[in-house]
Parts: structure tokens; sequence; C-alpha cells
């Protein structure tokens, strides 16, 4: 019996492990049969998975190599695009410049009114 070729990685040195196969070189396991998700996911603190575009906010203060001073907790980052690799998240932060964030290190906004929308809202209302 042949077994099929690592989806993540196309190793063909797969073995199976009870009901999954395995693959191991990138460590990667999986249901025979079982769809692999396409494209890069990133999951934020929270176990949200992020997208192209979204805003997220820091989650706690981040040391940047040869930056005077840190990115705060609480920093919005808009318009994320979620690339591959350790650090997968592409942004430009006011103040910073370009960056490359881990999403463990961010939660996602969703649905979070800007306050910019807050004060609108009390406008509207008096």
């Amino acid at each position: 019996m042949s077994l099929p070729n690592c989806p993540k990685c196309g190793s063909e040195y797969t073995y199976e492990d009870g009901v999954l196969l395995v693959c191991p070189e990138c460590a990667y396991e999986w249901e025979p049969g079982s769809e692999v998700e396409e494209g890069q996911v990133a999951i934020d603190a929270n176990g949200n998975k992020l997208q192209d575009g979204d805003t997220v906010t820091v989650i706690k203060d981040l040391k940047v190599k040869g930056a005077p001073k840190d990115i705060k907790q609480g920093t919005r980052v808009k318009n994320i695009r979620i690339v591959e690799g350790d650090h997968n998240i592409d942004c430009k932060i006011d103040g910073f410049g370009a960056m490359k964030l881990k999403s463990e290190f961010v939660k996602d906004l969703m649905g979070v009114p800007s306050r910019r929308d807050y004060i609108q809202a009390l406008w509207i209302s008096s």
C-alpha cells in the first residue's frame, strides 16, 4: 500500500500512526482524505483566524531592536498582511514604519468600534 506525500512539505516519507498520517520531516499530522487549508493561516492570541486587511491591537509591550522606544500595549495596527514565516504579519505601524509581527502578540479587533465611531454615536444620540 502506497501512502500519499505530505500535503505541507511534499515529503514522501510519511507513515501511519493510528488513524493519522504523519510526516517525519515537518511533523505535520493529518487524517487520510482530509482537505488541507489553502494559503497562509495566522491565529491571534484569542484563537481567532486573521485575514489580510484586518485591524489588530498589540496585547503586550514589544521591544524593537534598534528602536529607541517599544511598541506599547494597545497600539492599533491597521490593514495587516498575512505572510509565511515565524513573524507572519506584515504591517506598517505609525511612528515605527514597516514591521513584521508574530500573530500570537496581537488580537483581532473585529466588531470593536473605534474612538471616532463612539464619539459620532454620542453626537448623533444627543
